[in-house]
């Protein structure tokens, strides 16, 4: 059983996605971020970034006690080594889909994260910083585009590169992209909308967080007024 300490964020979405789709059993645990939850004592033990996903492993394959996960390509590595599931098995096929894991993990959702911020959240609307995510997230769009112009998913068949992008991607009206672009990432992103697992993997979002709330001005404050003296001292 994995017990997925879980939010309703593009991240939290990635591990959802992953266990329906392979079958595994889990819990689903809610960590409110906008509410502080991410800084309980319990959390912070699996987590010590303070964000979510996180996982907790009750069997893990060498038979021994929990394994603890932070970071979500972490996690979904980890998971797809475990059940020998939504990664290829040979040398160079599982390499290609790393990369494209770990691009997705360094560039298009720190910098779709960003573009949320400065023209969602921001409360002063800062034209420069605007423009510079908006562009990037561009950039990386036509990249992935450019990638599925040959190819039905990131590495071939369906697989943890798929499953970490297209959360962020979901949300390319937010960040300002036209997919009328980037017509190999449309027909992706609708035939991964399409999976049962994605549609069940997203379902369960309501179980935690019921009423899809737009972040409140309290919130902002909690999400996005941390620094150094978050973190406490152990």
């Amino acid at each position: 059983m994995i017990d997925l300490f879980y939010w309703t964020t593009p991240n939290g979405h990635k591990i959802t996605m992953f266990l329906e789709e392979a079958g595994l059993p889990y819990r689903l645990h809610g960590v409110n971020i906008g509410k502080g939850d991410q800084f309980r004592p319990e959390f912070l033990a699996i987590a010590p970034n303070n964000r979510i996903p996180a996982i907790v492993d009750n069997a893990p394959a060498d038979g021994g006690e929990p394994v603890s996960l932070f970071e979500s390509g972490a996690i979904l590595l980890y998971l797809a080594d475990k059940t020998g599931k939504l990664i290829p098995q040979d040398l160079r096929g599982r390499n290609d889909c790393l990369q494209w894991l770990f691009w997705q993990m360094a560039g298009l959702g720190p910098m779709a994260g960003q573009n949320h911020h400065f023209v969602q959240y921001a409360p002063e609307k800062i034209p420069y910083a605007i423009e510079r995510y908006v562009k990037e997230t561009g950039r990386l769009y036509a990249v992935l585009n450019k990638r599925l112009a040959d190819r039905e998913f990131i590495a071939g068949d369906y697989s943890i590169a798929d499953i970490a992008c297209y959360p962020w991607v979901l949300y390319h009206e937010n960040q300002q992209q036209d997919l009328a672009n980037f017509p190999h990432v449309a027909r992706w992103l609708a035939a991964i909308a399409a999976r049962p697992a994605t549609q069940r993997a997203y379902a369960r979002a309501a179980e935690v967080n019921p009423s899809a709330a737009k972040i409140s001005e309290e919130d902002k404050k909690v999400l996005f007024g941390q620094d150094a003296s978050t973190v406490k001292p152990g």
